[in-house]
């Protein structure tokens, strides 16, 4: 079989016809290097690589395979890792100059058990300096684009992973997400992802530091890039099982349910239409509709969520919990190295005096800056007998809003990951809360997922009406140029229900028109082609 088609296949196919011996692990490895070394000059996406090592891994999955060894269900399937878990052999560098020479030792827990599943390591995916941006670019490895537009980012803080996802180098990568870094990534490369319920698997703490691991009681929870369903609940399954198998500390070792044994016809479906007062660009909301009525086909209970908790009161509760410490994790994860552009804000921030914050509002709300000036009083560094407020306050809200799941009887939620397609560079830190709505879901713990729907139609790229606003005012630039981009939805559902939220998911994926990456009219930075 010819290399580029090897790449066009995903996971579970490939790890098929491996062990039907249909193709070998050495040549879907050499096709997927392939393809990487053909596409990511352009992206940027894999920084630290491992290719040699990995084609004698490749060898020793063929020769497992002639000896009649036991094969795991993703054997010889070729991956890409976040750099932000641990690889043996190589470094976990988050794109901070101090780090690039600190070589793990010994794989992180679930790097270990995609491994022990027999995926092979082709190297790991760009992150933003320690994991703090909606983008991802550091003074390491430099930017990442997105195959969709070059000009556009991937998102982040797992753009490396998704972008070599989208564009075939990889079937499959795994990455974390604390308030966002999955699910954006996915909607703005046009992937499935599934962040699972908080503390369900460990990840990785960055180095010298415990952000990555517990924000104030907000986890970083790990997950796949996958370009179907299918291949993200094979990951999923795959990180489940061995949990069960192998249960770690304070990640209760709770059984996989299988989304196929879920029957959609049976569900209850919330739709949330829009979320922290951000509507939707046109594609994101025909997005939503197209999903709804493919939910309602299959025979589910959809309705729009009226009177639904508001959203943006966990989001403000998140930002309060993450920044109770004055960003001093970042600060201490540093350590003395300079900080990148796009953290440079956050850490400004941090370090203002609470007694400024007041005035500081007040001047952005004279400068236009309405949305900026309204999360200021959530960045306050907190007493720590505050702290336990904002804890409480998390537990309170997190029950109402189960609660408020209860009285509508909904099994599932359905919502826009982000307000618009995927950003130009440099353009998030305008635009302020606009991409914060998936981290409501961190705050709760609950699982959430996106899968891609459509595309954005020439003549609906905006309908956003101009404002004084900076945030308002970045959106619709942003959308300006984005026909062609791909949209998705997320869906969301009850603790511990992955199953529910992945057969929502295959519903509206089996509905969608399959996404091809091709050139949109009018682009002046060609994509990558599929």
């Amino acid at each position: 079989m010819e290399p580029a088609r090897l790449t066009q296949f995903g996971a579970v196919e490939l790890a098929r016809a491996i062990q039907a011996g249909d193709v070998s692990a050495r040549e879907v490895v050499d096709a997927h290097i392939e393809r990487i070394e053909e596409v990511d000059e352009a992206l940027n996406a894999v920084v630290i690589r491992r290719f040699e090592a990995a084609r004698a891994e490749a060898d020793a999955a063929d020769s497992a395979r002639r000896h009649g060894e036991s094969l795991g269900p993703l054997h010889g399937v070729p991956v890409t890792i976040k750099d932000q878990f641990d690889v043996a052999g190589l470094p976990t560098v988050v794109g901070t100059p101090r780090l690039r020479g600190a070589v793990a030792r010994s794989d992180g827990p679930v790097v270990g058990a995609w491994r022990r599943a027999g995926a092979i390591v082709l190297g790991k995916g760009n992150a933003p300096q320690l994991l703090g941006a909606v983008e991802t670019d550091n003074d390491v490895f430099g930017r990442t684009n997105n195959p969709w537009d070059l000009e556009r980012t991937p998102g982040g803080s797992s753009g490396g992973d998704a972008a070599i996802v989208a564009a075939r180098g990889v079937p499959l990568a795994l990455a974390a997400d604390l308030g966002g870094s999955l699910r954006l990534p996915a909607a703005w490369c046009g992937l499935t992802t599934l962040v699972p319920t908080a503390r369900r698997f460990p990840t990785a703490a960055l180095p010298g530091s415990r952000l990555a691991i517990d924000s104030a009681g907000v986890v970083a929870v790990p997950g796949p890039f996958a370009r179907s369903t299918a291949d993200a609940t094979a990951a999923l399954r795959v990180m489940a099982r061995d949990m069960v198998a192998r249960p770690r500390g304070m990640h209760p070792p709770v059984p996989w349910a299988e989304p196929a044994d879920v029957d959609v016809s049976r569900l209850r479906v919330a739709v949330i239409p829009e979320v922290a007062g951000w509507t939707p660009s046109p594609a994101v909301r025909r997005a939503l509709d197209d999903a709804a009525e493919t939910l309602r086909a299959s025979g589910a209970d959809v309705e729009t969520w009226d009177d639904a908790p508001d959203l943006e009161r966990f989001i403000h509760l998140g930002i309060a919990l993450f920044t109770a410490a004055g960003n001093a994790p970042y600060r201490q994860a540093l350590d003395g190295d300079p900080a990148h552009a796009l953290l440079k804000g956050d850490l400004f921030m941090g370090g203002l005096p609470n007694a400024a914050r007041a005035p500081l509002a007040s001047l952005m709300r004279s400068l236009g800056q309405q949305r900026a000036a309204r999360l200021v009083p959530w960045t306050l560094r907190t007493s720590a007998a505050r702290l336990y407020e904002l804890l409480g306050e998390r537990i309170v809200l997190e029950e109402a809003f189960l609660e408020a799941l209860d009285a509508g009887g909904f099994d599932a939620i359905v919502l826009p990951p982000a307000p618009h397609p995927a950003p130009r560079h440099r353009s998030t830190p305008e635009m302020v809360d606009a991409n914060l709505g998936a981290s409501a879901f961190n705050v709760l713990g609950m699982p959430s997922g996106v899968v891609p729907v459509t595309t954005v139609r020439a003549g609906e790229e905006s309908d956003r009406a101009p404002s004084r606003d900076g945030a308002e005012r970045a959106v619709r630039a942003s959308e300006e140029g984005s026909a062609g981009l791909p949209v998705g939805v997320m869906v969301a559902a009850r603790h511990w229900r992955e199953d529910v939220v992945l057969a929502v998911m295959a519903a509206i994926e089996a509905a969608s028109p399959p996404l091809t990456l091709v050139l949109a009219a009018g682009k002046e930075a060609r994509p990558i082609a599929g």
